[in-house]
């Protein structure tokens, strides 16, 4: 697989400063990519991305602040990438909302927040991102869902199903945008972590894996940016429409 798989394509990565965001920012730039990097977190108090702005320069990497649940702000967003790049050729949606409590215990402030978070956020983004990339001759989107929205587990009852509804959305826009020339896919992960978290995390978490995954252990985050990275590329020009499970065998 070519290292350069995403040469000359302007990505926009939503949820950019979460683990799998920024590990994606990275990836991509490797890959030949131009990233837009939105988050609603200050990327104020990320210093590396100012640094991979002074390393890639601005006709590489561009930042903002976003919050992906408002309307105005991902439609100015959407056009302020496609000023700033002169063209829009796919996006990976990272942003979600997770409320860790019993539909007992999750208020309707919650549970809302979670849909919007995760689900409308998926809807506003393709509503006005789309238009662009169509402009730009079509391109590919990749929404990242969770295990969770096929697994049911205790205490995720909004984010299950808001993530459930992220992988119907997907279907829907494959179906509504392929005569534009749109690809939409989503990735399933599993259980993630980066080096750090599994080294807070210690010897329990690692024994858990080795138990419930048939690959032994959490996945790294590049392992899910590498699948999405082939679904936003040319070589899954014959995919869309599809659900990726990227979860070391959770599901078996």
């Amino acid at each position: 697989m070519s290292s350069l798989q995403l040469q000359d394509k302007v990505i926009l990565i939503t949820g950019a400063l979460g683990a799998a965001g920024q590990a994606a920012i990275q990836l991509f730039l490797a890959k030949g990519a131009a990233v837009a990097a939105i988050d609603i977190k200050d990327i104020g108090s990320f210093p590396e991305i100012h640094r991979l702005e002074e390393t890639h320069g601005t006709d590489r990497f561009m930042h903002m602040e976003a919050d992906c649940t408002n309307e105005d702000q991902v439609k100015d967003a959407a056009a302020q990438i496609n000023r700033h790049f002169g063209r829009l050729n796919g996006y990976y949606h990272n942003a979600y909302y997770q409320p860790s409590t019993s539909i007992a215990d999750t208020s309707l402030k919650e549970w809302e927040a979670s849909l919007r978070g995760t689900l409308t956020s998926g809807f506003l983004l393709c509503k006005y991102a789309a238009p662009y990339m169509i402009a730009s001759g079509g391109g590919a989107i990749v929404n990242t869902s969770s295990i969770l929205s096929s697994r049911p587990r205790a205490n995720n009852a909004a984010y299950g199903s808001s993530k459930a509804g992220l992988e119907q959305l997907t279907r829907i826009i494959a179906l509504e945008y392929a005569p534009y020339g749109i690809r939409a896919n989503a990735v399933v992960p599993g259980d993630f972590k980066t080096e750090q978290q599994l080294a807070d995390l210690g010897p329990e978490h690692l024994d858990g894996m080795k138990k419930e995954s048939l690959v032994g252990r959490s996945g790294h985050p590049d392992e899910i940016n590498e699948v999405a990275a082939f679904l936003l590329s040319d070589l899954s020009s014959y995919v869309t429409g599809a659900i990726y499970p990227v979860n070391g065998g959770l599901w078996v």
